[in-house]
């Protein structure tokens, strides 16, 4: 086909923006004309403390609807049909206690193994299916992270993404539009990575010619990656040039105090639900470090003898056993308070919390012992069945990837598979 008006060829990046807009703009006409609406948005928001909970009072005795709460999950009384709760599952050949921590929502097999490398985590898996209809294809967040070193988010590589842990550097980036130069030199910044991925095609396509078959099939799969990378900043771009959402609600005080593990956490969850009313965001994951939190601040004012890592390790010594007693209904205190804000918001008539999947869980079963098996897992709201105790083999665990297939066809993805999985779990569609 001739177009005899253009004089010369378009560079790629700017042939694949016009093409977004192209393929864009008569979907869209199309969808008003037939009276088409969009699907209504499903979201995921995945917490995780890696030191996890006391076991003996956390899960309950009995299996299905009659259990009982325990004493850890006793402050969930008003929201139990909101949730249900998973025991018997883990990731198979995923030990080594806190080395297992970076691979709760990867599955990557043998952590403490020479040459261990992690791959792609389940929020990024989902969102290389979903694509971007929002700003942020993702967030990332941490309380108390030791960014360089833990992470719930990987890419498909195995590269850690640092997690966000300031509220309001997260609130700026979500809501502060920036003034004509800031987002000029952030589209400066965008197209400068635009130009080497243009640079990197073209040294490939040379290296190509001299190629065997196999290293040719190799280098293809490196180009489609390349260019996943290149849609993505097309897409970024187009995000840049949009303006923000405006909320009302004032940009949070930071809390930079470690011993104020829960105030942050709970802090952290506020501008999770704030991300979602604003569909900022479809997924969200939240690693609490506990590891690296030290002595903190439990009932009021008071605090604990010494720091996280060392109550976890607590060999049954009753002061210590106590203190993580305190510490574990706080965290489901915060729980209920979350499923509760989500429940009280509405979006199109519908409760926030039927469009928002909650994973509450750790990898770690029993830190005391370091052990990764019989992972605590608590799931809310999405529009789910709830209302159960799920019990799995707790000496023969079910794959918890499971789950997480689970949850990502319920998100809207195509999958069958996700990591060590061998099916989905029932009873929650």
């Amino acid at each position: 086909m001739n177009f005899p008006h253009i004089s010369k060829p378009l560079p790629r990046r700017r042939f694949l923006r016009g093409v977004g807009v192209l393929l864009g703009l008569p979907f869209f006409e199309q969808s008003i004309a037939r009276g088409a609406s969009p699907k209504a948005p499903r979201r995921l928001l995945i917490i995780s403390n890696n030191l996890g909970f006391l076991p003996k009072p956390f899960f309950p005795k009995t299996a299905g609807r009659d259990y009982e709460l325990t004493q850890t999950l006793s402050p969930l009384a008003d929201v139990r049909s909101e949730l249900s709760i998973f025991s018997g599952m883990s990731h198979p050949d995923v030990n080594g206690g806190h080395s297992a921590e970076n691979c709760f929502l990867t599955a990557a097999r043998g952590p403490t193994k020479s040459g261990f490398r992690n791959q792609i985590s389940l929020d990024q898996f989902a969102a290389e299916k979903l694509g971007q209809p929002t700003r942020f294809s993702t967030l990332n967040l941490g309380v108390n992270i030791d960014k360089a070193n833990r992470s719930l988010s990987w890419t498909r590589d195995g590269v850690l993404l640092p997690a966000e842990d300031s509220a309001p550097a997260l609130f700026r980036r979500m809501f502060v539009q920036g003034d004509s130069e800031a987002v000029k030199k952030q589209l400066n910044r965008l197209d400068e990575r635009g130009s080497i991925l243009d640079t990197l095609m073209d040294h490939t396509k040379k290296l190509s010619r001299d190629l065997g078959s196999d290293d040719r099939s190799r280098l293809d799969q490196y180009l489609t990656a390349v260019r996943e990378v290149e849609e993505r900043l097309v897409t970024a771009r187009e995000w840049e040039l949009k303006p923000k959402p405006v909320t009302s609600l004032p940009e949070p005080t930071d809390i930079q105090d470690k011993k104020l593990i829960f105030e942050k956490l709970d802090l952290m969850l506020r501008m999770s639900q704030l991300a979602f009313e604003s569909d900022s965001t479809r997924v969200i994951t939240l690693m609490v470090d506990a590891f690296a939190t030290p002595a903190f601040t439990i009932q009021g004012e008071e605090n604990t003898t010494e720091g996280y890592h060392g109550l976890s390790h607590h060999g049954q010594a009753p002061e210590k056993v106590k203190q993580l007693e305190h510490a574990d209904r706080e965290q489901m205190v915060i729980l209920r308070k979350l499923i509760q804000s989500l429940a009280a918001k509405h979006e199109d008539g519908v409760r926030l919390l039927d469009r928002t999947m909650v994973l509450f869980g750790s990898n770690m079963g029993d830190a005391n012992k370091h052990d990764n098996t019989n992972l605590p897992i608590l799931l809310a709201g999405g529009g789910l069945k709830h209302g159960r105790h799920h019990a799995f083999k707790t000496d023969n665990n079910a794959p918890l990837c499971n789950l997480f297939v689970t949850l990502l066809q319920h998100l809207g993805v195509e999958t069958e598979t996700f990591g060590s999985s061998t099916g989905t779990v029932g009873g929650l569609v």
